[in-house]
């Protein structure tokens, strides 16, 4: 009979570092786990300062049997999500388990607890630290290394989350396409584009670098309204897109990136970063103090990109300025050698970028679930 599961909370340097250091020994071996930029994990966990939590809460757990890390988990206080909805929802993330009902059943009831002692009982995630970072579990599509900032996870993961109560709320998928597609790309695709650009003067280039203070400061504007009705939704606060900047200036390509502009003001935005993963596997999270620079130095061999962010402000969508966004990127692509893009990630209820997506011929290669759990329905 195994030995019983004891679940305490992190409270020293050592216990962070074990929180950390979980992963590496929970994925040993597996060839498409990535492992986390330790520079910046410390900072989504609160180990070290984040803007995240100027207002937002979290609290780690570790489980142990016999002695021995078996599992993780964070509860957290999304301040931004519960302002913006009016809700008080807690989010549960970083979560890691061995294959174990035990161990889960005792990661998941101490946050039930956690947040029960706060009057919370609706719980949602899996959040790394919320919406705007890594989120979602993986559920299918396992049989590739994720693109960069996406998540990864064990294949039984769904199983032990769904044993403990949650069930799906939404899906996010990934779809790819690949540069050879857009060769035989739908006339119509070209004629919206042709259309788009003459109806509003439409003019687009890449993110300055030397004015990169300014785009960053266009595109949270874009983001925090082009996306406001989609489900789930959070504003990523200036603080939180000032910190995510700062961290992935060195990484981001400005040929990857499109800035469309309608009379001088910045209307739409594309954000593509090169698929960084097999590097950083290669240094194994360390940035510091030669693996940036090993980033930087190899970065012309990928042959991927993700693209994560295409925004268009509310009164220019359904014209096809996305697809000019696109686009741009298209000539970029080609010469840097880029063989694949992935758009991820897309919600399942957002028909509209689906929609366009599939008539271009990007293929869904992986599905992430978010679970919510309703503790008050379940105790009545």
């Amino acid at each position: 009979m195994p030995a019983s599961v004891s679940v305490a909370a992190v409270a020293s340097k050592a216990d962070q570092k074990a929180f950390i250091g979980f992963a590496w020994n929970h994925y040993r071996g597996d060839p498409y786990w990535v492992p986390p930029i330790r520079s910046e994990i410390k900072g989504l966990l609160n180990y070290r300062p984040h803007a995240f939590y100027q207002k937002s809460e979290i609290q780690t757990f570790l489980a142990y049997r016999d002695r021995k890390v078996v599992g993780r988990i964070a509860a957290i206080v999304d301040g931004f999500h519960n302002q913006h909805h009016k809700e008080q929802r807690g989010m549960f993330g970083f979560f890691e388990s061995i294959d174990d009902e035990a161990v889960a059943k005792a990661l998941f009831d101490t946050v039930k607890e956690w947040f029960a002692q706060k009057g919370i009982t609706q719980l949602r995630g899996p959040a790394n630290p919320s919406q705007n970072y890594e989120w979602g579990m993986l559920v299918d599509g396992f049989e590739e290394m994720p693109t960069f900032m996406m998540t990864y996870n064990k294949p039984f993961y769904g199983r032990l989350v769904e044993q403990n109560g949650f069930v799906k709320s939404q899906d996010m998928f990934a779809y790819v396409g690949r540069m050879e597609q857009l060769d035989s790309l739908d006339p119509k695709m070209l004629r919206i584009v042709n259309d788009a650009t003459k109806r509003f003067n439409i003019k687009v280039r890449p993110v300055n670098k030397k004015s990169f203070a300014k785009d960053i400061e266009s595109f949270l504007y874009i983001y925090n309204r082009a996306v406001q009705g989609q489900w789930g939704f959070t504003p990523l606060s200036p603080g939180e897109l000032q910190e995510t900047a700062g961290g992935l200036k060195h990484l981001i390509v400005p040929e990857m990136t499109t800035m469309a502009e309608v009379d001088g003001k910045v209307v739409g935005a594309v954000f593509g970063l090169l698929d960084y993963n097999p590097l950083i596997k290669k240094i194994d999270g360390k940035l510091f103090p030669f693996g940036i620079f090993r980033l930087l130095w190899n970065r012309r061999k990928l042959k991927r990109v993700r693209l994560l962010s295409t925004n268009v402000l509310p009164e220019y969508q359904r014209w096809g300025l996305g697809v000019v966004l696109m686009a741009r990127l298209v000539p970029e692509c080609k010469a840097w050698g880029i063989e694949t893009g992935e758009f991820s990630w897309v919600l399942e209820s957002n028909k509209l970028s689906r929609g366009t997506l599939e008539r271009g011929g990007a293929e869904k290669s992986k599905t992430y679930r978010i679970y919510d759990y309703d503790g008050a329905a379940d105790s009545v």
